[in-house]
């Protein structure tokens, strides 16, 4: 400060030198570095990627961020109080998966890690506070920095860094440090618990395939007991009856019976599931041929194809006792198709035709109401083309249940 010409103190601004403000720039330019570093970070977090993978890419940008010529990922192992060294960059192929560093208190790493607190030591060589882990000295390592990695409940382990170069940390590179290792915490959260979810589901579609197995096997043995008492009875009205109820239990029972053996538990290739359903039928329907062109690959609810299966039996079994009833012999076609979403099924015969006042939605007789309840619970439409060269059933409905 000086005298002006009036008398009035003149302030004097500072100038401020050529290498302080390439200082200032540089400290600048490793910040805005540093922040796209730990954007990048998330972004390859939520991408979903293998956590193995995600802690490469942190070590190599957390090193090139600070900058340092190592940096690792300890895990810490409880059981035996000591960290191991999980992904790195810099060091050896023989330390990443194998080294081990102590984690008690008077290691760096076991101070941030039992405390929560950064550890920031610049000259290993003269430290007091802490012994130097064997893998520094072994790698001349003169200064480190610890942060926390936080995991589920307890602490995954710690974000290292080192470096052979001569320089400080400062507590300006501890935001940096600390927010790669949040997104690893976070990661290593979200992992377990999808380990957990894929184990719950695991064990969710062992269950259900047991279940499906117990339930196709006293559907059998329903089956078994029903077709005792038509033995019992002997050729009777009845007996046809209790036969055509076995026949639709049995379709059922087909049911459980794929999805115990597929990996998939709550779907069925209808297709391959309407041509078990027509083998059945044929063998209990004496001296009529079955013909299935079914398109392979559709895939639908169990809840779908279960009431699918049961029309084309009763549509089947319908056909064979009435529109051959003069004739010996029959033969009957069954087609399933996909078309824009929606699957379109016909049974068809050439025999007699339907009689010329016959109205499906009157039609007293158990088929017909069972088709016509099938119908109602699929979202179907359900038509007839019949004439004395033959009737054909054409159902079609959606390939997904509609609210």
């Amino acid at each position: 400060m000086s005298g002006s010409q009036d008398g009035r103190p003149q302030v004097v601004e500072p100038v401020v030198g050529g290498e302080v403000l390439d200082r200032l720039g540089q400290s600048l330019d490793r910040r805005i570095q540093q922040q796209e570093i730990l954007s990048q970070l998330g972004v390859i977090a939520l991408q979903g990627g293998t956590l193995d993978a995600l802690l490469k890419d942190t070590v190599r940008l957390v090193a090139e961020g600070l900058p340092a010529e190592f940096c690792k990922v300890l895990e810490f192992e409880p059981e035996n109080n000591c960290f191991t060294v999980r992904a790195g960059v810099g060091w050896e192929p023989d330390v990443v998966g194998v080294a081990q560093v102590g984690a008690d208190l008077a290691s760096p790493a076991g101070f941030a890690l039992k405390t929560g607190k950064p550890v920031i030591s610049n000259h290993l060589e003269n430290e007091q506070r802490f012994r130097t882990p064997e893998l520094l000295a072994r790698y001349d390592v003169l200064r480190a920095m610890n942060v926390i990695v936080q995991g589920h409940g307890t602490p995954f382990g710690v974000l290292e860094v080192d470096s052979q170069s001569e320089g400080d940390f400062t507590e300006k590179d501890i935001p940096f440090l600390q927010g790669a290792a949040n997104i690893l915490g976070m990661a290593i959260e979200q992992e377990r618990n999808q380990r957990l979810l894929n184990a719950a589901l695991e064990r969710h579609q062992v269950l259900l395939k047991e279940m499906n197995h117990r339930i196709k096997n006293s559907l059998s043995i329903v089956i078994s007991m029903i077709r005792l008492q038509v033995k019992d009875a002997g050729p009777s009205p009845v007996s046809e009856q209790l036969e055509a109820a076995a026949l639709r239990i049995h379709a059922v029972a087909r049911a459980h019976e794929r999805l115990y053996q597929t990996d998939d538990v709550e779907h069925l290739d209808a297709g391959r599931y309407i041509e078990q359903v027509c083998g059945d039928v044929d063998e209990s329907v004496a001296n009529c041929a079955i013909h299935v062109d079914a398109e392979r690959d559709i895939l639908i609810a169990t809840d779908r194809a279960i009431p699918l299966a049961l029309m084309v039996n009763e549509l089947i079994t319908n056909a064979a006792k009435h529109a051959y009833a003069s004739q010996t012999g029959c033969e009957i076609w069954v087609r399933l198709a996909r078309d824009a979403g929606k699957i379109t099924m016909s049974v068809g015969d050439r025999g007699i035709g339907l009689p010329p006042n016959f109205d499906m939605a009157k039609s007293k007789g158990l088929g017909m109401r069972l088709v016509r309840a099938f119908t109602k619970q699929l979202g179907a439409t359900i038509s007839t083309n019949s004439s004395a060269r033959g009737t054909e059933f054409v159902v079609v409905f959606p390939l997904a249940a509609t609210s």
